[in-house]
């Protein structure tokens, strides 16, 4: 019975990533005569909408299990995807000249909303679902989730564009409603499925004394601060101002590197977003599988060390390089957009950049904490934020820290949307058309220098301030 309950956790996970392969959506959607902004819109409902239903997602696991999450995503898949299809086919059916109404985007804005709720359902099922089915392996069976969920883009760019994409470009109705139907099925069967996962069993409480052992327990993990304590720590304002200046123009890339393709020279052709939504997908899925062994070889944590083990082993490499490292990746990639791109293909540069960066912190920051005993305190890997709050409260804290990604995602792809519609005529960018000479996205470029700075010097704060706690 578990070869069949691995199959589908993996099957959710896979089929859930729709969110990250809009940019192959820009074309046909730019064909509807939609605009920079409408499209950046559409875009960021996806990706910001997962980031705000994270509590609520988890007390439904909680309190209903795996299986619940499962149906949930597969009638929110299949109501968004499906819904989204049938809104495109209607506006290519009814106009050829005019722009769509207002009440049409609200519509696209709304059902791609709707699917980034089910990614974030798709993922929560499979990781808590596959941490219970292995609950002596939840590193393991964390990372393999992590994995094939960065893998999920891959997969469905590869479909677009081997079955779906034809002289005149992907179709992207076709293509929807296919995704729709076979997302949804996977979510329903693994829904029937997942049920045969065991309840998680409550870890007991160890009390291990000697005569070293002092007469009250300080421990920071046993220590609960409220949300208060925890807006009035420095720390916490640090590492909420990396996640605001990191984040946010790794999703803004992402949702935008098929318009960022377009605005270059060479012939465009229907592979070139899709081969920069692979690149970014596969770059993301190699660094979460290596860094958080990395950064557990290299640099152990204190909660990282087993109540069995009482060797301590020594840092080779400060813990805080994990969180510097990122931005500075970021940073790099986007001095080579600003220098020395020239043609489509050169776009590889930033994406694989972007990847790295996103994969980093994300892996570092949020997707590896300690849980909370309502989700059998799994241990998912090395946890800034464990680390430096405890592990008593490391879900409330990741919740709250999730916010800074959400902001800057909303601010950086609404700057992107302007400063393009800006620079290009009629708020539109033609396919194909060669920018030569009239560099649409300079100034995107270069207020991304600014931000560079400020990242740069984010990691030196953040190095200074989280140093102590984490050595």
């Amino acid at each position: 019975m578990k070869p069949l309950i691995c199959l589908f956790i993996g099957l959710n996970v896979l089929t859930a990533g729709s969110v990250f392969i809009f940019p192959l959506f820009v074309p046909a959607l730019q064909h509807v005569r939609l605009t920079q902004p409408q499209l950046t819109s559409i875009a960021l409902a996806g990706m910001a909408s997962q980031y705000p239903l994270s509590p609520l997602v988890g007390r439904v696991l909680d309190k209903y299990g795996p299986w619940f999450c499962s149906l949930v995503a597969s009638c929110l898949h299949s109501l968004a995807l499906g819904g989204f299809s049938f809104a495109v086919w209607r506006m290519q059916d009814s106009s050829t000249d005019s722009a769509p109404t207002q009440a049409s985007v609200y519509v696209l804005v709304t059902l791609f909303m709707l699917a980034g709720f089910g990614a974030v359902f798709s993922y929560f099922c499979s990781l808590f679902g596959a941490a219970r089915l292995f609950p002596d392996y939840p590193g393991a069976s964390s990372g393999v989730v992590n994995a094939i969920y960065g893998l999920s883009p891959v997969l469905l760019s590869t479909v677009a564009s081997t079955w779906f994409t034809d002289v005149d470009g992907l179709d992207l109705v076709r293509f929807l409603a296919a995704l729709a139907i076979v997302s949804g099925s996977v979510h329903l069967i693994g829904a029937f499925n997942l049920r045969k996962i065991p309840p998680p069993v409550p870890s007991p409480e160890r009390d291990e004394t000697d005569e070293t052992t002092p007469l009250i327990a300080t421990d920071s993990s046993a220590v609960s601060r409220s949300v208060l304590d925890l807006t009035k720590d420095p720390q916490f304002w640090v590492l909420f101002v990396v996640l605001f200046c990191s984040l946010g123009p790794c999703e803004m890339i992402i949702s935008n590197v098929g318009s960022i393709v377009l605005s270059l020279p060479t012939v465009y052709t229907e592979s070139s977003a899709s081969t920069q939504v692979k690149t970014i997908a596969i770059s993301n899925t190699i660094t979460r599988l290596l860094v958080g062994p990395l950064a557990d070889l290299v640099s152990p944590s204190k909660n990282s060390v087993s109540h069995h083990d009482t060797s301590v082993r020594k840092h080779l490499i400060s813990r805080v390089f994990f969180l510097v490292a990122p931005p500075c990746i970021l940073i790099w990639a986007f001095f080579w957009m600003e220098t020395s791109v020239k043609t489509q293909a050169d776009v590889w540069v930033l994406s694989v950049g972007t990847g790295i960066a996103y994969g980093s912190i994300f892996t570092l920051l949020l997707l590896f904490l300690l849980s909370q005993r309502s989700l059998s305190n799994i241990y998912l890997g090395p946890s800034i934020i464990a680390a430096v709050w405890g592990q008593r409260d490391a879900g409330r804290n990741l919740g709250i820290a999730v916010y800074a990604p959400f902001t800057a995602t909303i601010v950086f792809s609404y700057l992107y949307a302007l400063v393009v519609a800006e620079h290009t005529e009629g708020s539109t960018i033609s396919v194909g058309e060669s920018h030569v000479g009239k560099r649409p996205f300079g100034y995107r470029w270069e207020l991304s220098w600014s931000r560079f700075l400020v990242e740069l010097a984010c990691g030196e704060v953040g190095e200074a301030y989280f140093r102590e706690s984490l050595e």
